[in-house]
């Protein structure tokens, strides 16, 4: 089954989220080897590729896991979630219905 995981970031997290960065990619990696990553971003706090200093309010991954209980796990031991860079979780499951 697919999830929905939105992360909601701490104010202030945009120094942690930069230092934590490699460490959380190298998870969505390897979801992403694993086929299980349908897609995984930030959430710009501004209209903008790189929003600067306005940093980030989050992030959404939507990927395969077996259970609710699976996702919540992984998303609570990324580096991000560790390291106070996201102050709420959210585990939805996601039916994908495009791209088809």
């Amino acid at each position: 089954m697919l999830y929905a995981i939105l992360c909601e970031d701490s104010p202030g997290s945009l120094e942690s989220r930069k230092r934590l960065r490699p460490g959380h990619v190298e998870r969505l990696r390897a979801l992403q080897a694993e086929g299980r990553l349908v897609l995984a971003g930030p959430l710009p706090a501004i209209d903008a590729r790189d929003p600067g200093p306005a940093g980030f309010t989050g992030s959404l991954i939507v990927a395969e896991f077996e259970s609710p209980a699976a996702a919540t796990q992984w998303a609570e031991t990324d580096p991000f979630r560790q390291g106070g860079v996201y102050a709420r979780v959210t585990v939805r499951p996601f039916n994908k219905s495009f791209p088809e």
